[in-house]
């Protein structure tokens, strides 16, 4: 397609005369048939690329999304460009879901937006499979690589899924990669660097600034700050839910319009957040990092870190969410290193222990042939935390010891919504009999039957896919209501792998991603107190070569050096003593309990068979969160 061409598309359907910096170079790789990544700043146009590519090309743009819940400003955008998109998500009513199956069976959507987890959904695999499409989007790519900020098991399946729907062509986009991390990514999908559009990070309107804070001094270093920008609209962002809430209060208190976000909210509650402050009826939002992702709106003036960010990856997204419009915006930090011990010890909660570890290995080389998996149930039984048993799953696939087949819902209820009479007369011959087994062989309730698939095999033989694809039909078209539970992942296991060395190895990856976390909020600490230009630090981390001198207007830069307060003493562990301590708790847990799950428990880390226990009321939990795990842990085993 010619420049010209595109210049003609880009202002009939989207209202602009002219690109933004590198969205054009990665359009055209797209039409041109390439795959293409596009790193550019938050707020930079990364959307437009997909968003005018799905205009030229001939069938469906899938966009895979990490939180689908705040989606809804693209599909507003979209439809009032007259561009049909669409997303399936848990929240549609069952005629929504329907009307979008229809019309994507109909090619009627440019743009379909999904979660990640969606493809995790059997009955959705299979639809997509029948739809063709033509390119893959993938929002947030750093969550493909282990070494990026936010990684995602789930989002190493793309690359199969890809291959699966057989779509030509990939996306990627992310505002926050290293070199290592789009090394990476761009491997993974095989993209060639010709096709890597990397506009930089330095955003020249967002001025940075960073202010030594105690503790007790903080909130009312934050109101004086906020008196002179009572009419504009931010973010502040906390690390703890429980943050969120009291400082929301305290604002609340001396009359600003603030209101509290974070993931302990009902998702009604967050979704009602959301739109006030969209609409501009709510200025201020008090907020963990539950929110912001995918948020687009353009004339935020400000984001204040009230709490150090998790890292420098997670600092560089946030900000980016202030100042869209091009307009001078301000970014804030109150800096202190009390919470950098918090910080860390979430890492250290989610490494597993060599015996959890061992407890997998012992459950796959029991298994011959296939093994199916539960998630919940295999994460309470070897207390690994969902997120990290995942990562261990995708460490034994790359193994060789596991390759994944297929997932499936390990129970089918449905309710008929017409007789069964009804129901039947709209299928003949064959597909009359195939129907009419599904329902007989249904384990039948008062309202609600459940498939058995092993009976119907012995009455009717049918491929379970078939099954699957039939009920999903009933349901799309009003007969059935149908439902789903027990998601299970089946895994084919190739015993032979499983050498004696295998488990340090699993150890020694899970130990290496703990040190490249505990490296990371390292940095995040340096960067605040280098006393460096924070603009051309961002630069040089995220090795953008568009700065490479002082920005001349971060705090920094306009010789206002970051003084840190000195750090909260705490009182020496020496002084506590563990035998006594360690009573209750230890009775409650197995024997021979590790040092790591009773520093995790000192420490306030949740665990699964914390959950299970119910620990939390038990004294001594979270007695020493303000400690460095390493110190409680040395102080547990007597050191």
């Amino acid at each position: 397609m010619l420049g010209k061409d595109m210049q003609q598309l880009l202002q009939q359907y989207f209202g602009f005369s002219e690109f933004r910096t590198g969205q054009e170079k990665v359009i055209q790789a797209l039409i041109n048939g390439h795959n293409a990544a596009a790193i550019f700043p938050t707020g930079s146009g990364k959307s437009l690329c997909y968003q005018f590519s799905a205009i030229v090309l001939p069938h469906l743009t899938l966009v895979v999304s990490p939180l689908l819940a705040l989606i809804q400003d693209q599909l507003n955008f979209l439809h009032s460009k007259h561009i049909s998109a669409a997303s399936i998500q848990s929240m549609q009513t069952r005629e929504e879901a329907t009307d979008v199956y229809r019309q994507l069976k109909n090619a009627e959507i440019k743009i379909l937006f999904v979660s990640v987890e969606r493809l995790n959904n059997e009955r959705f695999r299979l639809f997509l499979k029948g739809i063709k499409i033509s390119l893959l989007v993938i929002d947030e790519a750093h969550c493909i690589s282990e070494w990026g900020h936010n990684f995602r098991p789930d989002y190493l399946k793309l690359v199969q899924y890809q291959k699966d729907f057989h779509i030509p062509q990939t996306l990627l986009l992310t505002a926050t990669a290293t070199d290592a991390v789009i090394d990476d990514m761009s491997q993974k999908f095989n993209i060639h660097a010709e096709n890597i559009s990397s506009t930089g990070s330095y955003r020249a309107n967002l001025n940075l600034s960073v202010l030594g804070a105690a503790e007790q001094d903080k909130l009312s270093i934050l109101l004086a700050w906020l008196q002179t920008r009572l009419d504009l609209s931010g973010i502040i962002y906390v690390t703890l839910q429980k943050t969120a809430e009291e400082v929301a209060l305290q604002l609340q208190q001396q009359g600003l319009s603030a209101m509290a976000y974070h993931a302990g909210l009902n998702s009604d509650i967050r979704q009602l957040i959301q739109r006030k402050f969209m609409s501009g009826k709510l200025p201020l939002i008090v907020a963990t990092i539950a929110f912001g992702m995918g948020i687009d709106k353009s004339a935020i003036r400000y984001v204040i870190h009230y709490d150090l960010p998790k890292s420098i990856e997670n600092y560089a997204q946030e900000i980016g969410r202030a100042g869209r419009d091009g307009k001078a915006a301000d970014c804030l930090v109150l800096a202190n290193t009390n919470n950098i011990n918090v910080i860390e010890n979430f890492v250290y909660s989610d490494t597993p222990e060599a015996c959890a570890i061992e407890f997998v290995l012992n459950e796959i080389t029991q298994t011959k042939g296939q093994w199916e998996v539960l998630l919940n149930s295999l994460s309470r039984e070897s207390n690994i935390r969902l997120l990290a048993l995942k990562t261990l799953l995708v460490y034994l696939e790359l193994e060789g010891v596991l390759t994944p087949t297929y997932s499936y819902y390990g129970e089918y209820k449905f309710k008929l919504l017409v007789s069964q009479a009804e129901l039947l007369s709209r299928f003949k011959e064959e597909r009359y009999h195939f129907v009419d087994a599904i329902l007989q062989s249904a384990q039948k309730a008062k309202i609600w039957s459940t498939m058995d698939f092993d009976k119907l095999d012995a009455d009717y033989p049918s491929d379970r896919h078939r099954v699957v694809t039939a009920l999903d039909y009933l349901d799309q078209q009003g007969l059935i209501e149908l439902q789903t539970q027990q998601m299970t992942n089946v895994y084919n296991v190739f015993q032979d792998k499983l050498d004696s060395g295998i488990k340090s190895r699993l150890v020694k990856r899970f130990v290496d991603k703990e040190n490249s976390e505990i490296k990371r909020i390292g940095h995040l600490l340096s960067y605040f107190t280098k006393n460096q230009c924070l603009s051309l630090q961002l630069a040089q981390y995220f090795s953008d070569s568009q700065l490479l001198q002082p920005c001349g207007h971060c705090c920094i830069c306009l010789g206002h050096d970051v003084v840190m307060p000195k750090q909260e003493d705490l009182p020496s562990l020496k002084q506590f003593n563990a035998q006594e301590l360690m009573a209750d708790i230890s009775s409650k847990l197995p024997e021979n309990v590790s040092s790591v799950l009773l520093a995790r428990f000192f420490c306030g880390l949740t665990t699964p068979i914390f959950a299970r226990l119910r620990v939390y009321k038990i004294t001594g939990f979270a007695l020493f969160k303000k400690y460095r795990f390493s110190d409680v842990k040395n102080w547990i085993e007597g050191k």
